[in-house]
């Protein structure tokens, strides 16, 4: 499976030049950790030579440790990458054990080392892996309710056992990353056949009554959330109707001006703070194709601030007013993804085949679409979240959440962030044992 990366042949950033290959073997990154600078965060500086997409690169391995950048400093001019960043763990502790920071020093270090193969520069930025592990799934469309259950039925009746699966919704449209397996074998499905057949069958359900979704399915391995970033660009969930603005949470505050004098763009982004927040706009920068020069980022008060100097691969500034709206539409869309708008469901239970399925069902039975999902299996354990709402827009009655607790089980099932669910654990309804065998795990 392949997808367009652009033209390169104006870029600077080509990653096959064999220049820039040499410039990187002869210096190899510098990666050093301060815990002494500063009373409340540990410091990381990043020195390498410079290469396209190597922000991102830095910023999804601290995104994927689970550091919190509470500062950054970000100066990559003169085809030299010089960052500083501020981190905490995800209490907001400064990480003193020297194990863990060796670690962090490793990773960073493999990730945008010569020849690195985390997320390398944009020939490869896009794109897709083999594995034998498992089966890619990719799927983008107009939202509805009841979508994931109708997509997770399907692939159950297709002998398909969902392992891992991320699902956003933004601005009425959707995008879904679906890691399964044959439900006999465990693995990958390689027959070209079945996978037809596979694709075939959630491109009708999830197309609907619309005529743009997307299938596509194929064996592979990609980075989940940078993915989903890319798909919901390609897919325009950027654009914004005057009747959504109306509806819409407070829109973040995005401006981008020219520099002409240095010929630069200056973008700056000031919206309520949150994780991953540095990860999803310098991943949405990067899809872009627009370089960051220097930049800063501060998230120590209750608000983000980012500010970016940059030009686009080919060396010029935004160079259109239209240009410059969508670099703010995009940016916008990134900040919203994540807020998803509904109440926060966590399940923990054994795993087995058409678990997503029934859980999902139950959520549609009762009224409740999901806005965004995280589907996980570790060893024989699935750990499900769910945001979920009343498909008539409205918040959730608690009798609709006891239930739906009282049907999956009330201690498989945890509500999060309910005004009038009580926080203390419930004791187990006698209602769980009537449905043991619905959620009990099953060998294949």
């Amino acid at each position: 499976m392949a997808f367009a990366d652009g033209d390169s042949s104006s870029s600077s950033w080509d990653s096959d030049d064999e220049y820039q290959k040499f410039i990187q073997k002869m210096n190899p990154p510098r990666i050093t950790i301060d815990n002494a600078s500063c009373a409340n965060a540990t410091i990381i500086h990043v020195d390498s030579a410079n290469k396209y997409g190597i922000l991102l690169e830095v910023v999804q391995v601290l995104t994927d440790l689970e550091l919190i950048v509470k500062k950054a400093y970000i100066s990559s001019d003169g085809g030299w990458f010089m960052d500083v960043f501020n981190v905490t763990d995800q209490s907001g502790q400064k990480i003193m054990d020297e194990s863990v920071l060796e670690g962090i020093k490793d990773c960073i270090y493999k990730s945008i080392a010569p020849g690195s193969c985390f997320l390398p520069s944009r020939r490869r930025a896009i794109g897709v892996e083999p594995s034998s592990d498992y089966t890619l799934i990719e799927l983008t469309g107009t939202d509805r309710p009841g979508l994931l259950s109708e997509v997770s039925a399907v692939l159950t009746n297709l002998d398909c056992n969902v392992v891992n699966a991320e699902v956003w919704t933004h601005n009425k449209r959707a995008a879904a990353v679906i890691q399964v397996t044959d439900r006999k074998s465990g693995l990958a499905i390689s027959d070209a056949e079945r996978l037809c057949r596979i694709k075939e069958r959630l491109h009708y359900v999830f197309k609907g009554r619309s005529r743009d979704a997307k299938a596509t399915v194929a064996m592979g391995i990609t980075h989940t959330e940078r993915r989903l970033h890319q798909m919901m660009l390609e897919d325009r969930d950027y654009e914004r109707y005057d009747k959504d603005k109306a509806n819409a949470n407070p829109i973040p505050m995005v401006s981008v001006v020219n520099w002409l004098q240095k010929e630069y763009s200056v973008v700056t982004m000031r919206c309520k703070d949150r994780p991953k927040l540095l990860f999803d706009t310098v991943c949405t920068l990067t899809d872009m194709q627009y370089v960051v020069y220097h930049g800063s980022v501060d998230t120590e008060g209750p608000e983000a601030y980012q500010e970016y100097y940059i030009r686009h691969i080919d060396g010029s500034p935004v160079n259109s007013e239209a240009e410059r709206k969508r670099i703010i539409q995009c940016l916008e869309a990134a900040i919203e993804r994540r807020v998803s708008e509904g109440l926060k469901l966590e399940l923990s239970t054994g795993d087995r085949v058409g678990l997503l399925s029934d859980v999902t069902r139950i959520f549609r039975e009762n009224g409740l679409t999901v806005t965004r999902a995280e589907v996980a299996t570790r060893g024989n354990k699935a750990i499900n979240t769910f945001f979920v709402r009343d498909t008539a827009g409205s918040s959730v009655e608690l009798k609709t959440l006891e239930a739906i607790r009282q049907e999956i089980g009330q201690t498989v099932l945890q509500v999060k962030g309910h005004p009038d669910h009580p926080k203390s654990p419930a004791q187990e309804s006698p209602t769980r044992f009537l449905f043991s065998s619905l959620f009990r795990p099953r060998s294949l």
